[in-house]
């Protein structure tokens, strides 16, 4: 049996689903009733995501947790005190789970947690790997190194296997922030000034990632392992858009602006954060993944692009 919570949100719905057509056992934590409850699961009502939360009921019989629930990074965060907020739950809340996790037996903790623990962009071409040291930089990805030692010292008090997986930009049917932007301008034809961009940015199918949490729910190799995964080809933000553009059979209007230009328009609008997301590099070394868990990609990028945007384009052309 395994447990997985957030099983309502982006990823955690799809490794709900994906567990139990290859035959998990699946009980999913979620708050309330789901409108559209996968077919096979178990549903535990009320998971509550508290730094006291009483999660006996939901662990009896479970033999691995896939904690997918967080508090997620937001753009223009009005809390007063953001990085409390990010503490609470996604710090307090998982170990107090992994604590009473590993009290009831359960044998493996698989934790997701952000490419943001390693940092917000490459210096030079060099990608980031596992062995790098942390430089989370905002709030959230602050949160989830902390989440990420405190979960690392249950299992050494208690021999927990923990595993934990950073993934970059996860895209997918119902993906939100700048991958569903850029989505929608492409599909509106609005011009994007990208075209001369040249960086390098690591992606993940949400499909890619939801294998590769299957696999290391019980692959031996990977208790105790943290690791980096990918689809692993990365694209330039203007590549990129011209692939989202071929997934929607449309043409992507790319305009050549110099990269220094946008960033002064966007220092002047206060937006300098937001746009160095779509022209900073990246980039991430997932080979640990590939040769100690024997892992790849079910989908390559063009796979993964076509079915992100796949019911967009039946309601454009409904």
């Amino acid at each position: 049996m395994i447990l997985v919570t957030g099983a309502t949100g982006f990823v955690g719905r799809e490794v709900v689903a994906a567990a139990v057509q290859r035959g998990f056992q699946v009980r999913a934590a979620v708050r309330r009733t789901p409108v559209s409850p996968v077919a096979g699961a178990e549903y535990f009502l009320g998971a509550d995501l508290a730094d006291d939360n009483d999660w006996t009921a939901a662990l009896a019989g479970v033999d691995a947790v896939v904690h997918t629930a967080a508090r997620v990074h937001v753009m223009n965060d009005e809390s007063h005190e953001p990085i409390s907020e990010f503490r609470k739950i996604n710090v307090a809340a998982s170990v107090n789970l992994a604590r009473q996790a590993a009290a009831a037996g359960v044998r493996r903790f698989i934790f997701i947690s952000s490419v943001k623990v390693n940092g917000e962009r490459n210096v030079g071409d060099r990608p980031f790997c596992e062995i790098d040291p942390a430089a989370p930089v905002e709030p959230y990805g602050i949160s989830k190194r902390e989440a990420e030692n405190g979960l690392y010292r249950v299992a050494k008090e208690t021999g927990l296997e923990i595993v934990v997986i950073r993934p970059p930009l996860v895209y997918g049917p119902g993906a939100k922030a700048n991958f569903a932007a850029l989505v929608r301008a492409v599909a509106r034809g609005i011009p994007l000034p990208l075209a001369a961009i040249r960086n390098k940015r690591s992606l993940i199918a949400l499909d890619n990632l939801v294998d590769f949490v299957l696999v290391c729910i019980t692959h031996s190799a990977a208790a105790n392992e943290t690791f980096l995964v990918s689809d692993g080809e990365d694209l330039t933000t203007s590549e990129l858009i011209r692939r989202i553009g071929t997934a929607l059979r449309r043409p992507a209007r790319l305009i050549p602006i110099p990269k220094w230009v946008l960033v002064l328009g966007a220092t002047v609008l206060f937006k300098r954060d937001l746009v160095r997301r779509l022209l900073d590099s990246l980039r991430i070394d997932s080979s640990k993944a590939r040769t100690l868990l024997g892992w790849a990609p079910p989908l390559s990028v063009d796979e993964g692009l076509e079915k992100a945007v796949r019911l967009l384009r039946r309601d454009a052309n409904a």
